[in-house]
């Protein structure tokens, strides 16, 4: 390599990279890690990380193809996608191996089928953050519209009917509409009513839905089913899932995608591969080994996938029983491991003992001072007034996987000590907020 030709000048670039912020769910676990380097205890509430240890079946599986170097098929291998459509088929949606096409996480998937389908995208106010982010990055315009009361992920279907008609008339090309079944940020899970009227808009108005299902085996009441638009408008429904959720294999980055059969289908997943052909060529051979064995469900990983559940809904259920009792309005978690409560009743406290007026200051506040780290839901695309806040209790389980199995195999692991003592400092914090500042200082700090 030639020496830098010390008398070149240096001349500065006119221009500056796109600007585009860490995302906020990231953003805030790089936060508290922070503090926890200063040696400041934390609670660690704002990452929607799962919690649990990678089962030990899984381990193995991924040992045993660790020597799989090859690229592969783009769409995935034969065993991988034949696995996903056996896991799709025993949901109710009968699926072809060929209509799987497999990702280094659903993540990038779903940056590559708005890609595929091009203009404006519909989310859900609030969701998650990832999808307007993405909607931009690829150059189309996210427009949110509001839930139904107690049934986040699913646009209102007259709402979305009324965005749609709006934003066509100033001359946008919107084609699709983002679902989440069950719903991160809030924890609930859509009607199946409300997802039939989703799906009878949607073809009225040309929409392709978009419904991401990586919660869905986490729904707190095993009767219960999830009602997937894929039931009630097969020709447009695109289905995503991933293992990084149910068995908490975020760092492995891996997901599928269920793609519509009949010529639109066909036509996607041709525009589908050839992104995908250009971003990740194809996903980590060893991963989709040990993602076919997880997708065919054994029944240890079924058994632990189980016991994941209810873990969640017992901690989350605790969680929400101390936003309750400081006076926030919360809606019971039916899924997953998130809740999402409404410090509205409390604003005018908030206001005059703390300055607080908006989410993010609540959320500032509750990081900067307490040591608690939650995300506003101004981030998910909520109004910044609205003193809504995004709480993931998953990393309470324990510091190690030896608190984290205890955690699994409890009847009750919100009595345990090292979970039952971050609820006890969660509820001092609560009821610390409250109190007046003609008493002085936060007795917490």
């Amino acid at each position: 390599m030639p020496a830098q030709n010390q008398s070149a000048p240096v001349r500065p670039l006119s221009f500056a990279p796109r600007p585009v912020p860490l995302s906020a769910t990231l953003a805030v676990n790089e936060a508290i890690a922070r503090k926890r380097r200063k040696g400041e205890p934390v609670l660690p509430l704002g990452f929607g990380e799962a919690g649990i240890p990678i089962h030990p079946a899984l381990v193995r599986e991924l040992e045993s193809a660790a020597d799989r170097g090859a690229y592969g098929p783009v769409a995935g291998s034969a065993a991988l996608r034949a696995a996903a459509a056996g896991y799709w088929a025993r949901r109710g949606l009968p699926t072809d191996p060929s209509a799987v096409v497999a990702g280094p996480g659903s993540k990038p998937l779903l940056f590559a089928l708005l890609t595929s389908l091009g203009g404006d995208v519909v989310v859900a106010a609030p969701s998650w953050v990832s999808y307007a982010a993405q909607a931009s990055l690829a150059g189309a315009e996210p427009i949110r519209v509001a839930t139904p009361p107690g049934e986040g992920g699913v646009p209102s279907p007259a709402l979305l009917a009324d965005a749609v008609v709006r934003a066509r008339a100033r001359g946008r090309a919107v084609r699709a509409v983002v679902v989440t079944l069950p719903d991160n940020p809030t924890g609930t899970l859509a009607s199946e009513e409300t997802v039939r009227r989703l799906c009878a808009v949607a073809r009225e108005h040309d929409l392709v839905i978009v419904s991401d299902e990586i919660y869905r085996d986490l729904v707190h009441d095993p009767a219960r089913t999830v009602p997937s638009p894929a039931l009630y408008a097969p020709e447009r429904t695109v289905v995503t899932t991933a293992l990084s959720k149910s068995l908490a294999a975020g760092g492995w980055r891996l997901g599928v995608a269920r793609l519509p059969d009949g010529p639109f289908g066909h036509a996607l997943r041709d525009s589908l591969l050839g992104v995908a052909s250009e971003l990740w060529s194809s996903a980590p051979a060893p991963m989709q080994h040990a993602a076919a064995y997880a997708f065919a469900e054994p029944p240890e990983l079924v058994e632990h996938v189980d016991r994941s559940r209810r873990l969640h809904a017992a901690v989350a259920g605790a969680v929400a029983d101390r936003f309750t009792a400081a006076g926030a309005l919360v809606r019971r978690p039916e899924a997953a491991f998130y809740v999402y409560p409404d410090f509205g009743p409390l604003r005018d406290v908030l206001r005059e003992n703390h300055g607080i007026r908006t989410a993010a200051d609540l959320t500032h506040l509750l990081l900067d001072r307490y040591g608690v780290g939650v995300l506003p839901g101004s981030s998910f695309g909520d109004a910044p007034a609205a003193l809504r806040t995004r709480v993931a209790p998953s990393l309470l389980y324990g510091d190690d996987d030896e608190r984290r199995r205890a955690a699994l195999a409890s009847p009750a692991p919100a009595s345990l000590p090292w979970i039952a003592s971050a609820l006890d400092r969660l509820g001092e914090v609560l009821a610390d907020l409250a109190v007046s500042v003609t008493a002085g200082e936060p007795a917490l700090t």
